[in-house]
């Protein structure tokens, strides 16, 4: 074999090596087979809510503030009670000689519509509570969305991490060769041993992130980090449609609201006196007789009419009004504050992809070519591919962005909540 087809055959191996290293570069990684399905923002709200406490938490609030409606849906208890007069006094009243004992019902007679009152006061404390445990397993959803968002962020990053070292492995095996070749100078060869070094340090890093990630989701299921995800589903940077928003953070202050109105019925309930009805049997000891007795106690409103209960719960009705409209008014500027922010986070990672990564790509590609031709080194080599992988990461923080911007959207208007989730 002659000198030019060993040329030739060493030029055509330089150019397979280089243009593996330029498919590194631009992302084009071999695929590997899935085997396990991914877990979806779904599956893993599903999971976390299923496998935790707030559910059946919830449930039992929900259970107790019903059996306080109940409770105040009761009549009040009648009493019975025994009296004697007429003993141990003095002549013919002389120690037991003539007493008169009664033995007697006394039934208190409940006006105003009090007992109606009670339980509607009743209703809406359970009201109040099941907003109050709907809110917990929103917060518990949005905790389960964020930590999600983060395992996709840390497999992205781990993705371009293991691109740059792939990369400068394969540059350090060709720099290498060309050193011993003395077509470098050496001390290129211990800066790209030293690339390789730190990029293999930002791996490890990466995988350790992912790692952490993985299992601060697995925990909220009490699994372990061994399963899958699409990072597919990340790159796509559309916010799902909402349809009708309900948010569990206003309709507990209309509760309240409604709440504070059944108690201003109730505190105006209490203004009306509530007769007290008594029937009895008297024997008489003297004769040995016995009679009926009937009787009725009303309460004279004279020092207090419930007026300044009254004029509290009317004051606290009003206060929980303007919390109403204060909160719908706070809401309406958080959503839009986040929909601004949504459209400006997905606009630039959609930038970033279509305007930014393709000019870095094609620089690396044209400066591998060069280095063929020795016009260029692996210095602007590296420095190309820096400005691609920085291009990357900025994406992926914008990425980030959006879809904590967006999981924040879910909670206010109670998005996940339309999940059937059975715990």
């Amino acid at each position: 074999m002659d000198r030019r087809t060993l040329a030739g055959a060493g030029a055509r191996a330089r150019r397979t090596g280089f243009a593996a290293v330029v498919m590194l570069a631009c992302g084009v990684l071999p695929a590997h087979a899935k085997t396990q399905k991914p877990v979806t923002l779904n599956d893993a709200i599903t999971r976390a809510v299923s496998a935790g406490f707030a559910l059946p938490a919830a449930r039992a609030r929900s259970e107790g503030a019903e059996a306080g409606v109940r409770q105040a849906g009761r009549y009040l208890n009648p009493s019975v009670g025994v009296e004697t007069e007429n003993f141990a006094g003095s002549g013919p009243y002389q120690a037991l000689n003539q007493p008169e004992t009664t033995l007697y019902l006394q039934q208190t007679i409940e006006l105003g519509d009090k007992r109606a009152a009670r339980t509607g006061v009743a209703r809406s404390e359970a009201e109040t509570t099941r907003a109050r445990s709907a809110i917990q397993v929103l917060d518990l959803m949005r905790e389960v969305e964020l930590a999600w968002i983060e395992v996709l962020v840390a497999a992205a990053q781990q993705r371009v991490a293991e691109e740059r070292l792939a990369i400068a492995q394969r540059f350090q095996s060709e720099i290498s060769r060309r050193a011993d070749a003395g077509r470098d100078p050496l001390y290129t060869q211990s800066r790209a041993e030293a690339q390789v070094a730190l990029e293999q340090i930002a791996v490890d890093q990466a995988r350790a992130t992912a790692r952490i990630a993985r299992a601060n989701l697995a925990g909220y299921w009490r699994g372990g980090p061994d399963f899958a995800v699409d990072l597919g589903v990340f790159e796509n940077a559309v916010a799902p449609a909402d349809g009708k928003p309900l948010n569990v953070d206003v309709a507990l202050l209309e509760a309240e609201r409604e709440l504070a109105a059944a108690r201003v019925g109730l505190e105006r309930s209490k203004a009306v006196q509530d007769p007290a009805v008594r029937v009895g049997v008297r024997h008489f000891a003297d004769t040995n007789d016995t009679a009926l007795v009937a009787g009725i106690a009303i309460p004279l409103p004279l020092f207090d009419t419930n007026k300044d209960n009254i004029e509290k719960a009317e004051a606290e009705r009003r206060a929980a009004e303007l919390d109403v409209e204060t909160a719908r008014m706070a809401l309406r500027r958080e959503l839009t504050r986040l929909q601004a922010r949504l459209v400006a986070s997905a606009t630039e990672a959609r930038r970033i992809q279509r305007e930014v990564i393709p000019k870095a790509e094609q620089a690396v590609q044209l400066i591998s070519d060069g280095m063929e031709r020795g016009a260029f080194s692996y210095i602007e080599f590296f420095d190309a591919q820096r400005t691609l992988n920085d291009a990357r990461l900025r994406r992926i923080e914008a990425l980030r962005t959006f879809y904590q911007d967006n999981a924040m959207v879910a909670r206010l208007t109670g998005r996940h909540s339309r999940l059937n989730i059975k715990g």
